[in-house]
């Protein structure tokens, strides 16, 4: 876990692929636990720390994650989470290069719980929630492709999802289409960065995460 901004009300971290934002049936711990234990032993805080999660990442996916340390942050987030208050960039690596360079993904996804998956439809049907999302292009490798993504909304899988349903699944993401799995288990999916208002002091808070060092990440992003 790297910390990538902290103060009384918020905490943002840089979650490794593989790590769990939440307690789930794994018994895994999760990044939450070890953020709390970070924020004790940093304030010599006695008892219960308090830690509200608002937002996840899937456990194969980096990248940025915010907290709040508040209730009244933990509100205020959730709002602004509610009204897309938040603006999230992702960058994922790709093998097959979309046939647009920039485009806005409109989709209609159907969860499915017993699988864990989504599945993108072209148009209305009965228990499907609208997905929209934007990509560009970013860089580029002799196998790879490097798409800096813009979310308009918060669905299961979506950006997994949507990216596979125009026959471009995310490097590593078998679940999805891909190939082949990557060395490690993650799939090349990176939340790179977070703009909001901060919840009590209202100033305009923008964090990048560091990205991955793998081959394929490094490459693409000095073609950027």
């Amino acid at each position: 876990m790297q910390v990538l901004y902290e103060d009384n009300h918020v905490i943002i971290v840089s979650k490794r692929a593989g790590e769990i934002v939440q307690g789930d049936k794994t018994g895994d711990t999760p990044l939450s636990e070890t953020v709390k234990a970070y924020i004790k032993e940093k304030y010599a805080k006695p008892g219960a720390v308090f830690l509200g999660v608002v937002h996840r990442l899937d456990r194969p996916v980096s990248g940025i994650v915010l907290f709040a340390r508040t209730s009244k942050a933990l509100t205020r987030l959730n709002e602004l989470f509610r009204t897309q208050g938040v603006q999230k960039t992702y960058w994922a690596l790709v093998q097959n290069e979309p046939k647009e360079q920039a485009a806005t993904l409109t989709h209609w996804l159907v969860r499915n719980e017993q699988q864990n998956k989504s599945y993108a439809y072209d148009h209305e049907r009965a228990g499907a929630k609208k997905a929209v999302l934007d990509y560009r292009v970013i860089g580029h490798t002799d196998r790879y492709h490097l798409l800096e993504v813009h979310l308009h909304t918060g669905r299961h899988h979506q950006i997994r999802c949507q990216l596979a349903a125009i026959g471009c699944p995310i490097r590593g993401d078998l679940k999805y289409g891909a190939p082949r799995s990557n060395p490690d288990g993650s799939i090349s999916l990176h939340a790179r960065s977070i703009r909001f208002e901060h919840p009590v002091s209202h100033v305009e808070i923008f964090v990048e995460a560091p990205v991955p060092t793998e081959g394929p990440w490094i490459g693409a992003i000095h073609d950027a």
